[in-house]
């Protein structure tokens, strides 16, 4: 593998169209990948790195078949069944029945003026009905909750929106994050995801900014529940860099830039990742 070349398409991007609508920037990536591997469907993309190494795909199918946290994915679905001291159910309060919903996240909401994730829409079923909300970064409530509420959402084609003035501020901001060198390394998150997206670093081989958004949270060699905002911090971390607190507005934003670049891929939530 060549090493990590990061002066190429990640900073002509940021640099260049800053302004651009957002399916503009979802439609120049995709080229780029169609371009830099071609021999790659973009729809196998929601496999991660695992696009790149056959091998790595085939131990992924069959870790898939018998998954190993299938304990914590029963935790979640008990926790999503347990009705709220009203009698009331997150079923109740989401739309559809919380069914088929989850790529359409995150999304802005206007009344709020901010980016809302399906974390943050799980927690608000939790006080419309009377309910503290769960602490965000704990994997043992909300994040056995999310990873299974979010594979209710498996099949799903991401459908995230970029509606008006404000929401289209909130993606700009993330979009700055994703492309803003940080940290002693001088990394962004476009140095991996997108310039070195199938090179390695260390012994790890880096995946692809498209398809990313589409399979957290993800279990890490078998138990270890990981959340997309836990990969942002451990991501800054590795730079070098202050992470932020799970839910943090910067995070938000991220995570709303993140996933519009995974609009029309499948979703596969609560997956193995090495």
């Amino acid at each position: 593998m060549k090493g990590l070349r990061l002066a190429g398409f990640g900073l002509v991007l940021a640099a260049g169209v800053a302004c651009a609508a957002p399916e503009d920037d979802h439609l120049r990536l995709v080229n780029y990948f169609k371009h830099k591997h071609a021999d790659v469907k973009v729809a196998d993309y929601i496999y991660g790195a695992f696009a790149y190494d056959p091998d790595a795909r085939e131990h992924y199918d069959g870790v898939m078949a018998f998954p190993p946290y299938a304990g914590a994915l029963a935790e979640g679905e008990r926790l999503w069944r347990t009705p709220f001291g009203n009698g009331r159910t997150y079923a109740d309060c989401l739309p559809d029945g919380g069914r088929m919903i989850a790529g359409n996240y995150p999304m802005f909401d206007e009344a709020r003026g901010r980016v809302v994730t399906f974390e943050m829409a799980l927690n608000d079923c939790r006080v419309a009905n009377g309910e503290a909300p769960y602490t965000y970064d704990d994997a043992a409530t909300l994040g056995v909750l999310a990873a299974y509420a979010r594979s209710l959402s498996d099949g799903m084609r991401m459908n995230v929106r970029v509606d008006g003035a404000a929401a289209l501020q909130a993606y700009e901001d993330g979009k700055r994050t994703f492309y803003r060198r940080v940290g002693q390394l001088n990394y962004s998150c476009a140095s991996c995801h997108v310039d070195g997206a199938g090179n390695r670093l260390g012994a790890e081989l880096l995946s692809p900014v498209l398809g990313q958004a589409t399979h957290w949270p993800v279990f890490r060699a078998g138990e270890r529940l990981e959340t997309l905002h836990d990969r942002y911090s451990s991501c800054f971390r590795r730079a070098r860099h202050v992470p932020d607190a799970a839910g943090s507005t910067r995070y938000n934003n991220l995570e709303y830039f993140h996933s519009y670049l995974s609009n029309g891929m499948e979703m596969k939530a609560s997956v193995y990742r090495k």
